[in-house]
């Protein structure tokens, strides 16, 4: 499944995926930027047409919940990512986020087993 959100439909869905439903003001809230309530409304309504999100009527507005699972969004993204930037290589693609000084030893040993296992099943 190929999905393309705008950076602004990433925000909306980031909030539905971390609160479950948001009407359009929590989903306001949510988003860090500034933006109008009408702006978000527009969103949540494209984000409807093109099935990410469904709603429920709530006393005089609706309620929003994600359709589309983070994991299809983050997969898709990734893909876009490895393609775009990375023209394909995988290896650039983790190359560049093990450089992130930021990453402890903990993370990258639960990395170093996450490979392993992927190098396990690839032989089989």
């Amino acid at each position: 499944m190929s999905v393309h959100l705008t950076r602004r439909e990433l925000d909306v869905m980031s909030v539905l995926w971390q609160r479950g439903s948001a009407t359009v003001a929590e989903a306001r809230d949510g988003i860090a930027d500034d933006l109008a309530y009408p702006t978000v409304l527009t969103m949540l309504r494209t984000l409807e047409a093109k099935g990410h999100v469904r709603h429920e009527l709530e006393g005089k507005g609706f309620r929003y919940y994600p359709v589309l699972e983070s994991d299809d969004a983050g997969s898709s993204a990734v893909h876009r990512l490895l393609d775009k930037v990375y023209h394909g290589s995988r290896e650039l693609l983790i190359a560049g986020l093990l450089s992130d000084e930021s990453i402890d030893e903990d993370e990258l040993l639960r990395l170093r087993k996450l490979v392993n296992e992927r190098i396990r099943e690839a032989k089989k």
